[in-house]
């Protein structure tokens, strides 16, 4: 999901195109790995992502303690050899693996650890990542006994503590690279905005193969940046990259047919496409348009008036499932199986509207005041998928009265809309959850955090339904019992259900594309699906890129 973006940083531009590898160089040192991100990646800082292209280079090169194993669902040693949670779910102490380096040869101990804890909680950093252990106000402990132990005390209880430290990559506390010296199995060699990010294997990589060969196999990933699905999907057809992590259904049907073995359907994943109207009181658009917006009614309307089914089948060619809400049936503890089906039913929708003074004259829906129903609806440049939701989205609405205007921004001048300017109507964007543990959706559901996207930052919650979810938000996040959370996460689903503050559209499948010549892949329901184990993976005796060859 969209995360902070805000952060200065200083990169050493080399423009240069590395070429690719012969078979023979393949064969021995694993060659370089072509993928595409789907924008500018917004920082390399990895406690301040929030964005997808920042967390996939996070993913890459960031060191963590704990390693959450996208395929079994389990929690792997990283870092840390060991752990140990009280019962109370507040302290957690770790045991670190000792002798290893950063990438840029730094040592690493319990300190950098620790200065990675404090700068994570500091809440001068306002860290997306951090939201997720603020289970209650304090501050945190953090005791280095030894060099190679390291204890964590928080304030309050946090709930699936363990978990969450999948996403929190250990920075040096003392290289004068600062975030780019890593303790992944990649780091971030050279950057060219617009254009690519190359990341070469890291010689101090900790990580070994079971005959004792130094991870990873791979020399180096580029990652092209290109924000277009179509020319991305040319491109593999090509053989110019060898993997698409997140594919449109269409074009997976397509692919399914010409190349069997590139095409990968994981099942019904964890992802969702909503839709939200700006909240934000000082948003530069007429006051008449805050009023709708803030409307449970209307909000309400615009969710029964979107036919979901039609979404699912004619744009995800059946590759996806109408939502329910913020947590997808594919999560079989934490989704609330009470919560009511998702319907289309444009009559109610219109008996809504009428029950909160709108009035249909002719096929134009007007308020109480006759002001025309009316809005700008913004999604990402080069998403097909979206821009066909959109194009639906227009034709349901027009059924009860409604225009719909589309705006494709591309993605950086979009997040600059939702995060700063706030210079929008309505916007449709997706999450990409990482994890199962609904604690890591925090940063979206407490009043006061970043990614709260249709009010972000309150100083406190501006309606009373908002105050609960902060309530049972911070209850879940503070209990250590499943039961407890379980309770407190299925009323959350239950009010975002009654208050549609994101109108839920649909949960995609885990669709992919790999080459045959990737060896080792094995594509998972979690993000990323295709190169979650990219340390082992490694090209074969033939480098050729792409499906066809």
């Amino acid at each position: 999901m969209i995360r902070r973006l805000c952060v200065a940083l200083v990169l050493t531009l080399v423009l240069c195109c590395p070429s690719f590898v012969s078979a023979e160089s393949a064969s021995q040192s694993g060659g370089e790995l072509h993928f595409c991100l789907h924008g500018e990646p917004k920082t390399f800082n990895p406690l301040l992502v929030e964005d997808g292209q920042s967390e996939i280079v996070r993913y890459l090169t960031g060191g963590v303690l704990i390693r959450l194993n996208r395929q079994t669902q389990a929690l792997e040693p990283a870092l840390a050899t060991s752990w140990k949670a009280t019962p109370d779910g507040r302290t957690i102490t770790f045991h670190l693996r000792t002798g290893l380096h950063f990438s840029d040869g730094t040592p690493f101990t319990s300190e950098d650890v620790a200065y990675t804890v404090e700068a994570l909680m500091d809440p001068q950093l306002h860290s997306p990542t951090g939201d997720s252990f603020r289970s209650g106000d304090g501050q945190v402990s953090v005791q280095t006994p030894t060099t190679d132990t390291i204890t964590v005390t928080f304030p309050a209880p946090v709930a699936g503590l363990e978990r969450l430290f999948d996403q929190v990559a250990i920075l040096s506390a003392h290289s004068p690279k600062k975030e780019m010296a890593v303790l992944g199995p990649f780091y971030v060699a050279d950057y060219s905005p617009g254009s690519y990010v190359l990341l070469r294997r890291n010689p101090n990589y900790w990580k070994k193969d079971k005959e004792g060969k130094s991870l990873p196999y791979l020399d180096s990933i580029r990652l092209d940046i290109q924000n277009n699905h179509d020319i991305e999907i040319l491109r593999f057809r090509r053989g110019e990259i060898h993997m698409i992590n997140s594919l449109d259904a269409d074009l997976f049907d397509r692919l399914q047919k010409e190349s069997p073995a590139a095409a990968h359907d994981a099942g019904p994943g964890l992802d969702s496409e909503f839709v939200w109207f700006n909240q934000v009181p000082t948003a530069a658009f007429p006051d008449y348009k805050k009023v709708w917006f803030r409307s449970t009614e209307f909000r309400k309307a615009i969710s029964l008036a979107i036919n979901r089914d039609d979404l699912a089948r004619i744009v995800y060619v059946g590759h996806a499932q109408p939502a329910y809400g913020p947590i997808s049936p594919a999560n079989h503890f934490w989704f609330n199986s009470a919560l009511p089906v998702p319907k289309y039913d444009s009559a109610a929708a219109l008996r809504l509207l009428t029950q909160a003074g709108f009035r249909l004259e002719g096929e134009t829906l007007r308020d109480s005041s006759g002001n025309r129903v009316e809005f700008t609806l913004i999604t990402s440049t080069g998403n097909k998928p979206r821009e066909q939701m959109v194009t639906l989205i227009q034709q349901d609405l027009s059924q009860i009265g409604i225009k719909v205007n589309m705006v494709t921004l591309d993605f950086p001048s979009l997040i600059e809309r939702i995060t700063r300017t706030f210079d929008y109507e309505a916007c449709l964007l997706g999450f990409t959850n990482t994890d199962l543990d609904p604690s890591s959706q925090m940063n979206v559901w407490l009043s006061s955090a970043e990614n709260h996207q249709w009010n972000p930052k309150q100083s406190k919650p501006a309606t009373a339904w908002e105050a609960e979810i902060d309530r049972l938000m911070q209850s879940q996040a503070s209990s250590t019992s499943d039961k407890k959370r379980k309770a407190d996460w299925d009323r959350v689903q239950q009010i975002v259900s009654e208050q549609q503050p994101f109108i839920y559209l649909v949960n995609r499948d885990a669709m992919s594309a790999i080459s045959p010549a990737v060896i080792g892949s094995a594509p998972s329901v979690l993000d990323p699906h295709a190169f979650w184990n990219a340390d082992v993976l490694r090209l074969g005796l033939d480098p050729s890129l792409g499906a066809q060859k």
